[in-house]
């Protein structure tokens, strides 16, 4: 039988305490965008956590896609003045 020697022992007990950890840094990475992205759509961001669930999340990204996005455009400011006018006549032909 194979036996661990207590280097392998402890570098196995260092993964098992480090490695959720970074699962849940990646998790945290990976939800943060999409949250910004349903909220934006008009969608409850709760709809984030689809992401992880295989299949599911690709239809999600399909109803994202071409879902009509309940964002109002941005009309762009009018100009505080207007231009001035021209005090040269125009050109004779």
């Amino acid at each position: 039988m194979n036996q661990l020697d207590p280097s392998q022992l402890h570098a196995l007990q260092a993964m098992l305490v480090f490695m959720p950890i970074f699962i849940l840094i990646g998790a945290i990475i990976m939800i943060i965008p999409y949250w910004f992205i349903w909220k934006k759509a008009g969608f409850s961001p709760w709809l984030s956590l689809l992401m992880f669930l295989p299949f599911v999340n690709i239809v999600a990204l399909y109803v994202l896609a071409f879902a009509e996005w309940k964002v109002v455009p941005i009309v762009p400011p009018a100009p505080a003045y207007s231009y001035p006018p021209s005090s040269f006549p125009p050109p004779q032909v």
